[in-house]
């Protein structure tokens, strides 16, 4: 995990829309535009509506302007009738130091202590099931395109 382009410091911070600064929430959106729409060269909606109801994680250092990864947490009957996660990010400068693993433990956690007794339903991009698969989703239904890029949905039973 220490590799020489390795953050010095990297913190985490888990917190509801409402505790977001207004900085942070900026940062946030950048990312997602970065990685989602420049990247992956998919334009959609990002901003839909969700965000001001979601847990929102975040790895944050200080020699970066945007997280390093992301992800945000809605809460049941919001997409689906159980939680959710999504907009599962890890920026450029994220990548290799396994933050995509561990923004989904903490993502599945803050989903289970703030959501208890709910299944978590996401809508995992393809190539990804077997990443999402080692923490217990299992695939739901056939595999559909969604904004251009070929999707599973699965579902991670109630604890």
């Amino acid at each position: 995990m220490n590799s020489p382009s390795a953050p010095s410091s990297i913190q985490w911070r888990s917190c509801h829309f409402d505790q977001l600064s207004l900085r942070e929430l900026s940062r946030i959106f950048m990312a997602r535009q970065l990685v989602f729409s420049v990247e992956q060269n998919c334009a959609y909606l990002d901003a839909d509506g969700h965000d001001e109801v979601c847990w929102h994680v975040a790895a944050w250092s200080p020699e970066h302007r945007v997280p390093l990864a992301y992800a945000r947490v809605l809460p049941p009957g919001e997409k689906y009738a159980e939680a959710s996660i999504g907009r599962v990010v890890t920026t450029s400068a994220g990548r290799g130091l396994g933050l995509g693993r561990e923004l989904v433990r903490r993502a599945v956690e803050v989903a289970r202590q703030q959501y208890p007794g709910h299944g978590i339903r996401i809508s995992a991009q393809s190539y990804l099931e077997g990443f999402y698969g080692s923490f217990g989703f299992a695939i739901q239904g056939e595999r559909y395109m969604e904004d251009g890029i070929p999707h599973t949905e699965m579902l991670l039973a109630a604890a």
